[in-house]
C-alpha cells in the first residue's frame, strides 16, 4: 500500500536523526509519518532541536509530544526531512503541493544536509508531470499570470474546498503553473525567480542531498 511505503520511507529519513542535531521538518501526508516517528523515538534525542515549516506541522509535531523551536533565530540546521510531489533521477523536485514550499526551501536551503522522503508513485524520468507552485503577493497576482503564461505555463489561482482562494502561512496566494514539458529546469527557476511579486516557486533543483524512496515495501536510497 502507498502509505505502507511512505512510513517506510519516512522511518529511513528518521533514522539520520542524532542527539544533538538541529532538525527542519516539512509539511505533507509523507512527513506526517516521519513526526509519527520522531514522537515514538524522541527520548534517544534528549539535545535535538527541530524546527517546523508550516502551522500544520507545528500543530501535529506538538501533538505528537516533540516541541518546535523558533528558527528565526537560526542560521544553520543540521537535517532537514520533507516529502517531494516528484523528483528525478538527479534528486531535483518540484514541491509546494502543501503550501508551504517557501518556508520549506529556507529550511533545506539551511540545512547541511536536506533528505527527501516518498513512495514510489513520486519518481519521474523527468519533471514537470505535477505543476510548478509559485507564491505569490497578492497585489500581482494578474501581473505574475501574465508573466508565466509567457514563459509557457498555464496558471491556476489555487483554491480551497471551500471556492475561495488559497492563502499560505504569509497570507499569499499560489499559482499552480502546468507546463507541458521543463526542458531546462535550471532556466525556468531562475526566470520564475525574476518575475517581481513572485516570491518563491517549488523547483527544488539543488537542494536535496538524499533521497528514500520506498516502493513495494523496498526502499531504495539515493544520494547526490
Amino acid at each position: 500500500m502507498q502509505d505502507d511505503d511512505k512510513r517506510l520511507a519516512a522511518e529511513a529519513a528518521v533514522a539520520e536523526i542524532r542527539d544533538g542535531m538541529r532538525v527542519g521538518i516539512g509539511t505533507g501526508t509523507t512527513v506526517a509519518f516521519a513526526i509519527a516517528a520522531i514522537g515514538r523515538r524522541r527520548r534517544e534525542w534528549p539535545s535535538a532541536t527541530f524546527f517546523s515549516t508550516s502551522q500544520d506541522t507545528t500543530k501535529i509535531t506538538r501533538a505528537a509530544g516533540v516541541p518546535i523551536a523558533r528558527f528565526a533565530d537560526q542560521a544553520e540546521l543540521d537535517l532537514a526531512i520533507d516529502g517531494v510531489d516528484e523528483i528525478d533521477p538527479q534528486l531535483r523536485a518540484i514541491k509546494g503541493g502543501g503550501g508551504a514550499m517557501l518556508r520549506e526551501k529556507i529550511i533545506a536551503s539551511a540545512a547541511r544536509r536536506m533528505v527527501a522522503i516518498a513512495d514510489g508513485t513520486k519518481r519521474v524520468p523527468a519533471l514537470g508531470r505535477a505543476p510548478v507552485p509559485v507564491e505569490i503577493l497578492p497585489f500581482a497576482r494578474a501581473f505574475v499570470a501574465a508573466r508565466t503564461s509567457a514563459l509557457g505555463a498555464s496558471p491556476a489561482l489555487r483554491m480551497t474546498e471551500t471556492e475561495t482562494a488559497y492563502r499560505t502561512d504569509q497570507g499569499n496566494l499560489i499559482l499552480d503553473c502546468r507546463f507541458d514539458a521543463i526542458a531546462d529546469p535550471g532556466k525556468l527557476a531562475v526566470a520564475l525567480q525574476a518575475i517581481p511579486g513572485a516570491l518563491g516557486h517549488g523547483l527544488f533543483l539543488t537542494e536535496i542531498d538524499a533521497a528514500y524512496i520506498a516502493q513495494d515495501g523496498i526502499v531504495t536510497k539515493m544520494e547526490r
